[in-house]
């Protein structure tokens, strides 16, 4: 028998996880939103406080005020330990082949920190812990989606087949399934893409110096290498954005000669790297949905774009989509209109759209300037960047806006 849902989120990593408790209790005239999510695994955090690269999961976000804020109001912030999120209070960037540099200070900024460093999988088993008391929400997992059937009759429109014969009808489907995402290669969304030829290879180092509860980035001659603080004073995790021959050849590397390289590449910035955990490299790739919305089917977090890590912002951005697909929702039930109504989804595209846009724009703009070896581009870039890092209330705005400070998140 095919079980009946207002709505069925494919993909429960972060972003589908926070709609789903964005959503929780929801309710159309009285009557609750009835809600499926689908995942394929179900997240396992450790909640002591890490000693070793091997305590840390690889995959970290650097989640900003605006996302903090959003997990605040949907009560899981709290439930995320102490002991597994770092705040960051300064940001130190600077140019591996020039003078160039930009810092930012929670200091100057009158604020108490800039944002938090958290694994993955941390954040996704709090969010599936607030799932547990959302009476409205029915979680499949682990659980794939076999197939998925267009119905041209009846309220329904979407039947979706699990690999267990389960059978789920929805008039509203959620794809928040990642960058390949199934739902959109089903739905035939129309994409923008292109290969950066960069891998972001990725894993946990100890270092010899505290990190300062500072995030530091290098710009190298062919790529991004960060430095993310983590709980613990001496554990960072690394993002080494760099070409696919170079990641390959940082993977082959023994320990010692991968430490050896990481400390180079980073100027020995925190002292020597005493320890690194398991690494891995994936591949880079910026994708943007030319549409978000299409009969019925909606996109979002890295099913409908994603970006360049340099600068962190691919989760923010999709937690940001999950608050206000949830938002626009929650307004449409008040004057009645069931959570499938077109102008809701309409309006979510409309208001997402430009935002993410804007921020992919920038980074792309960010990553094309940096791989220019010209001398006199260069020159012009090391001076932009430090004319930029005296001008206060530029650095401010910039700051500003990468915190997502001025965004007010609505209950």
């Amino acid at each position: 028998m095919n079980q009946q849902f207002d709505m069925v989120i494919i993909g429960g990593g972060m972003v589908g996880t926070a709609l789903a408790c964005a959503l929780a209790d929801a309710s159309l005239n009285s009557a609750p939103l009835k809600i499926a999510l689908v995942e394929t695994q179900l997240p396992i955090a450790p909640f002591n406080a890490p000693a070793t690269v091997a305590d840390v999961d690889m995959r970290v976000s650097a989640l900003n005020r605006a996302s903090e804020a959003f997990l605040n109001v949907i009560s899981v912030w709290q439930d995320i330990p102490d002991a597994r999120k770092s705040a960051y209070d300064k940001m130190r960037i600077w140019d591996g082949v020039g003078t160039g540099h930009i810092q930012f200070d929670a200091v100057e900024l009158a604020e108490e920190h800039l944002g938090h460093i958290v694994e993955n999988r941390v954040t996704a088993q709090a969010l599936m812990h607030k799932l547990q008391h959302a009476s409205n929400i029915q979680l499949f997992a682990p659980q794939t989606v076999n197939n998925i059937e267009s119905q041209e009759y009846g309220d329904n429109r979407y039947l979706i087949e699990l690999e267990n014969g389960q059978m789920l009808s929805t008039p509203l489907i959620v794809a928040a399934d990642g960058a390949r995402s199934f739902v959109r290669a089903w739905a035939e969304f129309e994409m923008r893409e292109w290969d950066y030829q960069h891998h972001g290879l990725v894993c946990t180092a100890q270092t010899e110096q505290i990190h300062q509860k500072c995030c530091w980035q290098r710009f190298t001659e062919n790529g991004v290498l960060a430095f993310l603080p983590l709980s613990h004073d001496n554990l960072c995790s690394i993002v080494w954005s760099c070409p696919e021959s170079q990641a390959q050849e940082l993977l082959a590397m023994d320990e010692e000669a991968f430490q050896q390289a990481l400390e180079t590449a980073f100027e020995g910035k925190l002292g020597k790297i005493v320890a690194t955990g398991t690494r891995a490299a994936i591949p880079l790739r910026q994708r943007h949905a030319k549409k978000y919305v299409k009969d019925g089917i909606v996109l979002v977090g890295d099913a409908a774009h994603t970006i360049h890590p340099l600068a962190g912002q691919g989760v923010n951005l999709g937690l940001m989509d999950a608050y206000v697909l949830a938002d626009e929702i929650k307004q449409g039930l008040a004057r009645g209109l069931p959570a499938h109504e077109p102008l809701l989804l309409a309006r979510f595209e409309r208001r997402r759209m430009p935002e993410n846009l804007s921020m992919m724009a920038t980074m792309e703009s960010f990553k094309r300037l940096f791989a220019q070896q010209a001398p006199p581009l260069r020159w012009l870039r090391n001076w932009g960047m430090n004319k930029v890092n005296k001008l206060g209330f530029v650095k401010q705005h910039l700051a500003m806006q990468a915190m997502g400070v001025e965004r007010h998140i609505r209950k």
